[in-house]
């Protein structure tokens, strides 16, 4: 299956600091000339997608990497000490110095003076102010550009009040920097965002994969190739301590089971395969019967392919991993995004892939290859 034969999608998990390793897979991707018809993300995965959308092809790594260099601006101490118990205690110094200082460009905390307790309500409930990420988004993202479609885009966010979730799209909305801050408005840290009189908060609070909207809602008939890109992984080991435990958690909160979702998935597109071999066998009379419309409901008409490519902590990574921006890290996670793409796409299994037999066929490549290595 040729790159012209098919929408080529990317779902973009959040993941705070660890999204630098979506921007090191953007890269490695752009490299290959597959770009997006579609991009899908929550919290930093919206930012991602934001700045793909809203830039010029030739400018897209550009700009995501003048986001990532500028977040890590502050913290570019410890870069040598690689894989060394020096590291982890660096990460957690970092990780304190941002929650003390602020992330440049993204956000910096509130100064709790009399005014602000008495008339700033997001005072009181947020404990940063994310002015700063609205200020970066303007100056890196064409909005114009974004907004005229070429490139779909969709921002998964909750509405506080509801607590339904929404997302945010450009064929349906004019989005400007509020719609990707919404999507990135983690409680209590940041405050939720207001738009057209209702408060948005992150889109990880419900679902932190865009997988399922996008399978859900695409009306597209041409076969789909997604590129699912994941900040936690479902899978872990058996944690030794407190800090290990907590990274755990997280780890198995924020992945939603993407896994599980992508079997889910599959097994429907299977099911649906089956039902349609099955109708075609059924006398005429029985065509507009309601089983057999509840038949043809179930998975979709295309083709489906799925990369997963998912981001592993590594072994001296803390339970703040992903509100650790120091330098050091975000320049691992760019280039762990940016290997694992290219060891999928070199892969034999991928470059001899034919067409997804019962409509579906998942790749997960990029773990053999750190098997390996």
């Amino acid at each position: 299956m040729s790159n012209s034969d098919c929408d080529h999608i990317f779902v973009f998990q959040g993941g705070g600091a660890l999204g630098a390793y979506q921007a090191g897979a953007y890269e490695a991707l752009h490299a290959h000339g597959i770009d997006p018809d579609w991009l899908a993300g929550i919290s930093i995965g919206a930012i991602n997608a934001s700045l793909i959308a809203g830039s010029p092809k030739e400018h897209r790594v550009e700009n995501l990497r003048a986001f990532w260099d500028k977040v890590s601006s502050n913290l570019t101490f410890g870069q040598e000490h690689d894989g060394s118990d020096f590291r982890r205690i660096s990460n957690e110094i970092s990780a304190m110095a941002g929650a003390i200082t602020g992330i440049p460009g993204f956000f910096s905390p509130r100064l709790y003076t009399p005014y602000q307790l008495l008339f700033n309500p997001d005072a009181m409930i947020s404990y940063y102010d994310t002015e700063p990420l609205l200020k970066t988004l303007e100056e890196l993202v064409d909005f114009d550009l974004l907004n005229d479609c070429e490139t779909r885009i969709s921002l998964g966010a909750v509405e506080v009040v509801s607590g339904n979730f929404a997302y945010f799209d450009n064929r349906r909305h004019t989005l400007d920097a509020r719609h990707i801050a919404a999507s990135g408005a983690l409680p209590p840290g940041f405050a939720p965002v207001e738009i057209d009189g209702r408060f948005y908060w992150d889109g990880g609070l419900v679902s932190n994969t865009p997988l399922q909207h996008v399978l859900s809602t695409n009306a597209s008939e041409r076969d789909l190739e997604i590129f699912q890109i994941d900040l936690f992984s479902a899978r872990g080991t058996m944690p030794r301590d407190h800090f290990e435990a907590e990274s755990r958690v997280k780890e198995i909160r924020y992945s939603s089971r993407t896994r599980m979702n992508t079997d889910e998935f599959a097994r429907k597109q299977v099911v649906r395969r089956a039902a349609k071999r099955l109708l075609e066998k059924l006398p005429p009379e029985f065509a507009d019967d309601e089983d057999a419309k509840l038949l043809r409901s179930i998975g979709i008409e295309f083709d489906v392919t799925i990369v997963h490519l998912i981001h592993r902590r590594a072994a001296y990574a803390t339970h703040a991993m992903d509100a650790e921006f120091s330098r050091a890290s975000i320049t691992e996670h760019w280039a762990a995004g940016y290997d694992d793409v290219m060891h999928t796409l070199n892969h034999n299994k991928w470059k001899n892939r034919g067409r997804p037999r019962d409509g579906i066929q998942i790749f997960d490549l990029a773990q053999q290859g750190r098997a390996k290595s």
